[in-house]
């Protein structure tokens, strides 16, 4: 990583067209498509989150991405899976060389290492929020990464972390809209089908959801549909 100045520039570019996405998707894939274009001899990228315990790939630019973080959730250790779990504090891992003795992730590095790899970062997505799991940077060439890529890197996943957060959150704001209008929609088909008030229309529908364990916005998204309750 050589010209600093045009990196920050296509940075600057990045930042505008992660905020213009239309979906968290878009979102990350524009996330892992750009750390392909802008981290020198990164030949493929993605996000890996931890759920229940389980790793999840996300936005992968190739299939080695969806192998390596599965081998890692499959031995529980490896760069990204650390920096995703976030157990030992560290927010970014490096892994220079594969072909060098394994003594961090013995059981990842030698199954990874068959996968093609030649080194490999992680960067933790955080914001002071929350956590959102690890950017993970992969080469096949063995000691391709070096100290300016590590940084280039971490400003990648600075930028990504906060663009990601705030996709996410507009993507549950639209959904909370979505299932209040649904809902509102179906309490004023009960209101006029059945003579209710609005009190009595939104405990209907909250009772045939606890009685059925069905969630709430389904009740109501069926009631929508059929023009009652089911």
């Amino acid at each position: 990583m050589d010209d600093w100045r045009g990196f920050a520039e296509q940075m600057a570019s990045l930042a505008r067209d992660l905020l213009a996405q239309e979906s968290v998707n878009d979102t990350l894939r524009r996330i892992t498509a750009a750390a392909t274009e802008l981290v020198t001899d990164c030949d493929a990228a993605g996000i890996l989150i931890l759920r229940g315990g389980k790793v999840q790939s996300l936005a992968p630019t190739e299939q080695v991405v969806i192998d390596s973080d599965a081998l890692q959730g499959r031995v529980g250790e490896g760069p990204c899976f650390d920096a995703a779990r976030t157990s030992s504090g560290e927010r970014q891992f490096r892994i220079v060389d594969f072909t060098d003795e394994a003594v961090r992730w013995p059981e990842y590095v030698p199954q990874a290492r068959k996968l093609g790899l030649g080194s490999m970062m992680g960067f933790l997505l955080f914001t002071e929020d929350e956590d959102l799991g690890a950017l993970n940077l992969y080469s096949f060439r063995p000691g391709a990464f070096t100290e300016a890529d590590e940084t280039a890197g971490w400003l990648l996943a600075s930028h990504a972390a906060v663009a990601f957060s705030s996709a996410r959150t507009h993507a549950q704001l639209q959904e909370a809209i979505g299932t209040r209008h649904t809902i509102g929609e179906a309490m004023g088909i009960l209101m006029g089908r059945h003579r209710l008030t609005e009190d009595q229309a939104f405990a209907t529908l909250r009772r045939y959801s606890q009685d059925h364990n069905v969630k709430l916005r389904d009740v109501a998204a069926r009631v929508c549909e059929r023009g009652a309750l089911p």
